[in-house]
């Protein structure tokens, strides 16, 4: 009897000692995973405030949208689109993004908000279309005029769109992020050759940046100066045209790049680059963007106007013919809108243009 007493005791206190150590397991387990949520979430944070202070070295300005000009049709046909203007200008300071400064290269980027696919479109700078406050004029002025606000009003105002928000760079800054990015693959045609080193020994000089002149026609690694060389040729057969067309090819050349560099060189890259980066596009709308980086595709590269007569005035003009039917079939072609029909507006400044030059056909 005594000893099934001391039995039943003995498993009594074995079981109860079972249950504290059950339960210390328990919280050690808890206290773990606690500690490496902890660790996450600090990660994660300063992950978040590296990448914002990253982005927070570059040049921003604020745009009252009210005074870019977007139609009431525009905004209600491409609510499916995200139209970023891109404007490369002559300036040879980071310090100087403002007027005077025109834009030799403009470069639409339409983003499909739902396939992530981008379209380049390369408006031509000698092309004649109306300037707010300025009559008609080349559409490189309207930079040197008004600055961004403006440059992107008479984009919207002569081609029916939606455009808010825009990235200004000079030729040092490209320069120097492609050499960044390590080179960007280029074709050089034969007829190139003689043109690009011209403009080797002038970028270099302006930029500070020394490299070697291009021997050899064919596809091959340029430097930042040789890529920028290249994009700013336009002596060759087509002229301003295929220099457009170049500046998109550079472009598309150092996209593609950098969606294969590691988190190392996007850090180095961003280092460089953002500083000379001037835009109104919010930190918060980067970072949006950075989880379907990889997605984003370049599907297609034009230039518009499609349909172009030189005319010398005061100057040499590229003119629209017509300013509405470039328009139509623009938007045939970005916006798959095939029964599209442009604004009044711009009606009435194609029909301007017609007066002004006599090019109606």
């Amino acid at each position: 009897m005594e000893k099934g007493k001391r039995v039943q005791e003995k498993s009594r206190n074995n079981s109860e000692n079972n249950i504290p150590k059950k339960r210390k397991g328990l919280k050690i387990f808890g206290i773990i995973v606690l500690i490496l949520v902890i660790l996450l979430v600090a990660i994660i944070g300063f992950t978040y405030f590296f990448v914002v202070n990253k982005l927070n070295k570059i040049q921003r300005v604020d745009l009252d949208i009210s005074q870019l000009d977007i139609s009431e049709e525009a905004e209600q046909n491409l609510t499916g689109y995200r139209n970023i203007a891109l404007f490369a200008i002559d300036s040879r300071s980071i310090e100087d993004y403002g007027e005077g400064n025109r834009s030799d290269g403009i470069i639409i980027a339409s983003i499909n908000n739902e396939t992530k696919e981008v379209k380049l479109v390369s408006v031509y700078r000698d092309t004649y279309v109306q300037i707010e406050g300025h009559g008609l004029d080349k559409i490189t002025h309207a930079y040197s005029y008004g600055e961004a606000p403006l440059a992107i009003s008479t984009l919207n105002t002569n081609l029916d769109l939606n455009i808010k928000e825009f990235v200004t760079v000079n030729f040092d800054a490209v320069a120097e992020a492609i050499n960044q990015l390590g080179g960007v693959t280029i074709p050089v045609e034969e007829d190139e050759l003689q043109y690009i080193n011209s403009y080797i020994r002038e970028t270099s000089r302006v930029t500070g940046i020394n490299t070697k002149e291009v021997t050899r026609a064919g596809t091959q690694v340029l430097d930042g100066v040789q890529a920028v060389a290249y994009a700013r040729i336009r002596y060759t057969s087509g002229g301003d045209y295929k220099r457009a067309e170049r500046m998109r090819t550079v472009v598309e050349a150092a996209f593609n790049k950098l969606k294969t560099k590691s988190l190392s060189e996007i850090n180095a890259f961003a280092d460089t680059i953002l500083p000379k980066i001037y835009t109104n596009i919010s930190t918060g709308d980067i970072l949006a963007m950075v989880p379907d980086l990889t997605k984003y595709k370049v599907s297609e590269s034009i230039g518009w106007p499609y349909e172009t007569r030189g005319i010398t005035m005061n100057a040499w003009y590229g003119i629209p013919v017509t300013l509405e039917s470039n328009v139509q079939k623009l938007h045939q072609e970005l916006f798959n809108e095939q029964d599209y029909t442009p604004t009044q507006t711009v009606k009435d400044i194609s029909n301007q243009i017609i007066n002004k030059t006599g090019y109606s056909n």
